[in-house]
């Protein structure tokens, strides 16, 4: 295919992003070019849009943002047989090689040779994407569109909660961000018996209680550690799921985490942070994972199952779905904490 397509460029190495037109993607023989219906807006998009340390220090301008989508088979090329014009998809966005140690042994997400959509690739801010086969994934017709979108956030927050079952644990998360919000749907449909979730955002928190929280605390007036202690007994909570990336919610999580308890952590830290080991973790016995990606492609039908079925209602953390053009009030939202999941309408807009 050739011709134009409207997309949203980091044009320059600095704060903003413009939308403007560009080449359609060629694609090579093992890829696939799809027609974007939906595209979510992350915290790297974000991170890449203000133009951080990391941005600085990762992406090369001009680069087109987003890597979150659905979408439908425009065309594939000459070597691709699992995929065909019309077929609804999204995609994994770890492009693993198929040729290192971690992926010969079960852990593509973290490929030696990595790279990510829309940060060492063109992204899915656009109207088409070119995206490897072996990456794509084939979205069940009966998830909305919109839904679908979310898959792959929505898998971050699957492995996060399942690195060990919930079911009949009580869990703390702290960050109630998009992904935070979903792993409160998440850790509820799995069986967990008491949901606690802490953020700075009565907004935020709000979503929380909308997921399913059975408590919130904003920690700068909430006296959580009161709270959580009297509702487990004394015992506190099972598992932390460490969504924010704050030093000092971290300290909370662990003070809050029982004995032989569990932390995984998703949240990134801007800088490094000091944790206790002695008394915080190797006393109390703690097992803490950190989760990056998602298992390809094990989480991916998990999280389908529970989108097709409805066991999972992702409805209250997409705050915003708005028309392509308008993707500046979703960033805006974004950089100010004000929304949950961020939805942009790329095709019939």
């Amino acid at each position: 295919m050739t011709g134009t397509m409207l997309a949203l460029v980091k044009e320059r190495p600095e704060r903003g992003a413009i939308l403007t037109k560009v080449n359609i993607p060629s694609i090579a023989e093992d890829e696939v070019l799809v027609k974007i219906d939906y595209a979510s807006i992350c915290g790297t998009d974000v991170h890449i849009y203000v133009w951080n340390e990391w941005a600085q220090n990762r992406i090369k301008t001009p680069h087109i943002m987003g890597h979150e989508f659905s979408g439908h088979v425009v065309e594939t090329g000459r070597s691709v047989r699992g995929f065909k014009e019309g077929d609804f998809v999204s995609s994994e966005t770890h492009i693993y090689c198929g040729h290192c140690y971690q992926c010969h042994t079960g852990h593509s997400e973290v490929c030696q040779n990595l790279q990510i959509l829309g940060v060492d690739r063109a992204g899915a801010f656009a109207e088409y994407i070119a995206v490897p086969e072996r990456v794509l994934w084939k979205n069940d017709p009966s998830i909305p569109a919109a839904w679908a979108s979310i898959q792959e956030p929505m898998g971050n927050a699957l492995d996060t909660v399942n690195s060990e079952p919930v079911a009949g644990k009580t869990v703390l998360v702290t960050g109630a961000g998009p992904i935070g919000v979903l792993a409160v749907g998440i850790a509820k449909a799995f069986g967990a018996t008491q949901l606690f979730v802490s953020d700075l955002s009565d907004y935020r928190l709000d979503l929380a209680k909308s997921m399913g929280a059975d408590f919130v605390f904003n920690p700068s007036r909430d006296d959580m550690e009161a709270v959580i202690k009297e509702q487990t007994q004394g015992i506190g909570v099972d598992v932390v799921l460490e969504m924010s990336g704050s030093e000092k919610a971290m300290h909370q999580g662990l003070k809050a985490l029982t004995p032989g308890g569990r932390m995984s952590m998703l949240g990134l830290p801007e800088r490094p942070v000091t944790i206790d080991l002695t008394n915080e973790v190797i006393f109390k016995e703690i097992r803490i994972y950190g989760i990056t990606g998602r298992k390809i492609f094990s989480t991916w039908q998990t999280v389908s199952r529970l989108l097709a079925s409805r066991i999972v209602d992702p409805s209250s953390a997409i705050t915003h779905q708005l028309k392509f053009e308008d993707w500046q009030t979703g960033m805006d939202a974004m950089v100010a904490g004000t929304c949950g999941k961020v939805v942009l309408q790329i095709a019939g807009r």
